[in-house]
């Protein structure tokens, strides 16, 4: 059975190394029993060496996702993407219900506040923009962002008195002009608490703006703010397309695929 991984998470390189471990993993040929995995991952930071075969890049390449599939034989995808891949993972769906395929869909549980946190929660950036007002030193560890969504948000800083300070930190480089108020940080997890306690207060960080992903490797910086208490800008998650199933942790997610191997034909285990 042929599995199209869609990674270039962690996450998916756990899965794929997982099923390699089991031994259910054959990267090149496909014997009843076992998972021939296809690992795909965009490319925009870096390509893994894993225990399958890799393509990077996306799927124009290809003529698109439903093309790849069927010229594949491709029996089911798996989206392992970045809980804010909104785009993918809605496609990924659309897709598999015209190829008449399952899609199934990881995503790690959401982080929730604890005691000591000052969060605020927001939908997306027009509704957070103005609680970023007043501070001075504002840390923003939320991907790529966009130019116009940048110039507002320098436009904003500059109107301040005295200028608020931004600092952007991802882990490729900005797509985005960087005007001179802002500070690039390339960065690539995991963190540790150790590092982010050092970097929020070398900075002077009175606020952290981040996207709600969820899991361990990212996740020391919500402990330094808690620590020193920087108050937090989250950016929940987007809305879904529901995949045929979902799964929140490593474990069930692997076990599902191992149940699916032993029957031979993923459709049977919808």
């Amino acid at each position: 059975m042929k599995v199209l991984l869609l990674g270039g998470t962690s996450d998916g390189r756990k899965v794929a190394r997982s099923l390699e471990q089991s031994g259910l993993l054959q990267a090149r040929n496909n014997p009843a029993g076992a998972i021939q995995i296809v690992y795909s991952v965009a490319g925009l930071v870096r390509v893994p060496e894993m225990p399958c075969e890799v393509i990077s890049g996306g799927f124009t390449q290809f003529g698109g996702l439903g093309r790849y599939i069927e010229a594949n034989g491709i029996d089911a995808i798996l989206d392992v993407t970045h809980p804010f891949a909104a785009t993918m993972s809605n496609t990924a769906v659309q897709v598999a219900r015209e190829m008449s395929i399952p899609c199934w869909r990881f995503h790690r549980s959401a982080w929730e506040s604890q005691e000591g946190d000052n969060w605020q929660s927001f939908q997306d950036w027009p509704e957070l923009i103005p609680a970023m007002q007043g501070k001075r030193s504002v840390l923003i560890t939320a991907g790529q962002l966009e130019q116009d969504l940048l110039d507002q948000l320098v436009q904003q800083a500059r109107e301040q008195q005295p200028p608020q300070k931004l600092i952007l930190r991802t882990a490729a480089a900005p797509r985005a002009e960087l005007p001179e108020e802002v500070e690039w940080i390339k960065a690539i997890g995991p963190f540790n608490e150790a590092d982010e306690l050092a970097l929020l207060q070398a900075h002077d960080v009175d606020l952290l703006i981040s996207k709600n992903s969820g899991g361990a490797v990212t996740e020391a910086k919500l402990t330094a703010a808690r620590q020193l208490g920087i108050e937090v800008l989250m950016l929940e998650r987007p809305e879904f397309a529901r995949a045929d199933q979902q799964f929140s942790t490593l474990t069930e997610c692997v076990d599902w695929l191992r149940g699916a191997a032993k029957k031979n034909n993923f459709q049977d285990v919808n």
